[in-house]
């Protein structure tokens, strides 16, 4: 079955991406039976993102995963800016206005664990 490609249409503006890392990006609590890996489309996407947007990635994992975390990443040419460890475990909650011209300034895409990213299509959309 092909699942139909979910389509976020941004702005060319500079972007702030908040991502989570397990079950988003790699796959769930692989670091605890293994080494981690990501999940498809996950590296492209990541590598995907304009240098001058800002990437911050939250993870529930404990402190003592920060160097193996960390090391994973840059061994695969991941760039973000901040990570952020022990985040709980509930919902991720984000408040933010629209511009007045009526830009929506905040997205929320919610694939299922370990789905990847393989169905997610960013379009820069240069009419908004």
């Amino acid at each position: 079955m092909i699942k139909e490609k979910q389509q976020l249409r941004i702005s060319k503006l500079g972007h702030t991406w908040i991502l989570d890392f397990d079950g988003t990006l790699v796959v769930h609590n692989g670091y605890k039976t293994g080494e981690d890996k990501f999940l498809p489309a996950a590296k492209e996407f990541l590598q995907s993102i304009p240098k001058e947007d800002f990437i911050l990635i939250l993870t529930a994992r404990e402190k003592e995963a920060r160097e193996k975390t960390i090391k994973f990443l840059k061994e695969n040419g991941v760039r973000y800016n901040e990570i952020l460890f022990e985040m709980p475990m509930g919902e991720r909650i984000l408040i933010n206005d629209d511009k007045p011209s009526g830009l929506r300034c905040a997205h929320a895409i919610t694939p299922k664990r370990n789905q990847g990213l393989e169905h997610l299509d960013v379009v820069l959309d240069e009419n908004l």
